[in-house]
C-alpha cells in the first residue's frame, strides 16, 4: 500500500484503568447475523462511493442470499438507501449514531477550550487525544487559522498509535503491561516510508518521549505531515495535547509550537486537579 498524502491547504481513560483484557483476542459474536449487519455497515462507511451487493458480499465474506436479506433489513430500517448504480449507501439515521457518538465521545470541559486556544495561539490544527474503551481516540478538534495548513484528522479516530505522536505519548506513559497489551492487539501498519513499525525501534522511542516530556513525528503518518504532541497531567498522563503542521512551517516554528504546547497543557493539568 502506497503512502498515503495530507492536502495542505468524555468519556476518558487513564492508561492506569485500562482492562488487561484490552490484549485479548475478540470473542466470537453470539448473534452472527448482527455482526455481519454491522460489518456491511462498516464496508458501506469505508467506501468512496457505496458498494454494490456482489462487493458487500464478497468484503463481508457472506453469501449473495444472506447479503441480499440483510441488505433488504438495513434498507427498511433506515441504515443503508440505496444509490444509483445499484450501489449501497448509509442511511439517514446512522446520522443518529453519528450525532449520539460525537455526544458521548465529548472530552471533559476543560479540554476544549485548551484546544480552541492552543489553535488560535499556533495557527495551526490542534487535537485533544486519551484513552476511550481501551482505545486511544481522538476526543476534540479545533482548526488552525493559517491560510495553509494541514488536513485535520476527525474526532473519533483510532488507530495507527505507532504513526501519531499523540498516541505514542499515551503509550509511553502508559504502564509496561498495558503498553504491551495494546501493541499485541494493534497491528503496526506502515503509512509513509518513515513509519516506525519495529516493536524494539517503539520501545526506544517510548523512553526518549519519557525522558524528553513531548513527542513528535516528521512525516510518520501521512507525507507532507509533521505532528507535536505533550503530555497533560503527567506522569498520569490521560490526554495528550497535539498540533499538526505542513512540514516546512513545522521545521520553521517547532520551538514556539512545543513553548505554546507546554504552557497550555500546563494550565490543563492544574484544571484538571481543581476538577478532581
Amino acid at each position: 500500500m502506497g503512502a498515503r498524502r495530507i492536502d495542505l491547504e468524555s468519556t476518558a481513560m487513564s492508561p492506569l484503568d485500562i482492562p488487561e483484557a484490552v490484549g485479548e483476542k475478540p470473542s466470537r459474536p453470539r448473534v452472527q447475523s448482527a455482526a455481519r449487519a454491522i460489518g456491511i455497515l462498516q464496508e458501506v462507511a469505508q467506501s468512496e462511493n457505496g458498494l454494490t451487493t456482489s462487493e458487500i458480499s464478497e468484503r463481508v465474506g457472506i453469501g449473495r442470499q444472506a447479503t441480499y436479506h440483510l441488505l433488504h433489513t438495513l434498507v427498511e430500517t433506515g441504515m443503508l438507501s440505496r444509490g444509483e448504480g445499484r450501489r449501497y449507501l448509509l442511511g439517514l439515521r446512522v446520522a443518529t449514531l453519528s450525532a449520539g457518538f460525537a455526544k458521548q465521545l465529548a472530552p471533559g470541559e476543560h479540554l476544549a477550550p485548551l484546544v480552541r486556544e492552543l489553535a488560535q495561539e499556533t495557527g495551526e490544527t490542534a487535537y485533544a487525544t486519551g484513552w476511550w474503551s481501551n482505545e486511544i481516540t481522538v476526543l476534540t478538534v479545533a482548526r488552525g487559522t493559517n491560510p495553509v495548513r494541514a488536513a485535520e484528522v476527525a474526532q473519533g479516530h483510532i488507530g495507527n498509535a505507532n504513526a501519531r505522536a499523540s498516541a505514542r505519548l499515551l503509550l509511553a506513559y502508559a504502564t509496561p503491561a498495558s503498553r504491551r497489551a495494546y501493541l499485541e492487539a494493534h497491528e503496526l501498519s506502515a503509512l509513509t516510508p518513515h513509519t516506525k513499525t519495529d516493536l524494539s525501534v517503539l520501545e526506544e522511542d517510548f523512553e526518549k518521549i519519557q525522558a524528553d516530556g513531548y513527542a513528535e513525528d516528521h512525516e510518520e503518518f501521512a507525507l507532507g505531515l509533521c505532528c507535536l504532541a505533550v503530555p497533560i497531567d503527567a506522569p498520569a498522563a490521560p490526554f495528550a495535547l497535539a498540533i499538526s503542521a505542513p512540514l516546512q512551517r513545522f521545521v520553521e516554528e517547532r520551538d514556539r509550537y512545543l513553548a505554546d504546547l507546554q504552557r497550555v497543557a500546563r494550565r490543563g493539568g492544574q484544571t484538571s486537579s481543581v476538577a478532581s
